[in-house]
């Protein structure tokens, strides 16, 4: 296990269903825990289209669908499959022992002059 991510359980095996997913937080951030043909997947709950969340949408065939603008990814590698998507969504490595499922979240590195602004915290213009 590097410095830069930790495993966290985030349920048991039998808590997601051949075909579908589940969503959690890990470590602040909204993942999606997918079972298909018997293994586990773990991808970001963010459409890398128009930032929508992926829960809701449709897992089909090893993809799973935005329910905004239908944009398809590959829940092995992240790879945008359908447009309006161009750009893969992030993937998170997953273990399971002993019944136990859980995934490596990578911390998200701030730089130097970078600044953070949580939703809805951008200035608007008042009239």
């Amino acid at each position: 296990m590097g410095a830069d991510r930790e495993f966290k359980q985030v349920c048991v095996a039998a808590d997601v269903e051949e075909g579908a997913y589940a969503e959690f937080d890990v470590g602040g951030r909204s993942v999606l825990v997918c079972k298909w043909q018997g293994n586990f997947f773990a991808v970001e709950n963010e459409c890398s289209h128009a930032k929508n969340p992926l829960c809701g949408g449709r897992m089909r065939r090893g993809s799973i669908v935005c329910p905004l603008h239908g944009a398809r990814f590959n829940i092995r590698t992240g790879a945008a499959e359908g447009p309006p998507a161009t750009l893969p969504i992030e993937t998170f490595e997953v273990k399971v022992e002993d019944e136990k499922v859980c995934v490596a979240v990578k911390e998200r590195k701030v730089t130097a002059g970078s600044t953070f602004l949580p939703p809805g915290s951008l200035p608007t213009e008042s009239a």
